[in-house]
């Protein structure tokens, strides 16, 4: 189904997604600094444990184990949080905002279905 503008009843209309996508960029940005923060402090733990014992890679390989957790983390948490992030933004933009706009008369306006009048 496509959108009609409410005024002119034109079909073109497009959609902003402002806070969808600042949702995306904050919660990527904040999940992969999270995720990179607790993954090096439990790699670095993993790696003083693993050093101890005596790895077969050592020193090296250890080094690279914490690098390469830190990294998988912070992806890890990127995605995660970013993911969700864009979806409460996407949920923002349709129950909040007034996230269409028409293209032919100008018009910013919210969902149609989502728009109640109180009496």
């Amino acid at each position: 189904m496509s959108m009609q503008c409410p005024i002119c009843r034109s079909q073109q209309v497009i959609t902003l997604d402002r806070a969808k996508r600042i949702g995306g960029i904050v919660g990527t940005v904040g999940g992969a600094m999270s995720g990179w923060a607790a993954s090096s402090s439990g790699a670095a733990v993993g790696a003083e444990i693993g050093g101890a014992v005596g790895l077969i890679g050592g020193p090296v390989g250890s080094a690279v184990g914490s690098l390469g957790g830190a990294v998988l983390g912070a992806l890890i948490g990127a995605t995660t949080v970013g993911v969700t992030g864009a979806k409460l933004g996407q949920v923002i933009d349709q129950k909040v905002l007034h996230n269409y706009v028409c293209q032919n008369c100008g018009l910013q306006f919210g969902d149609v279905h989502t728009d109640q009048t109180f009496e």
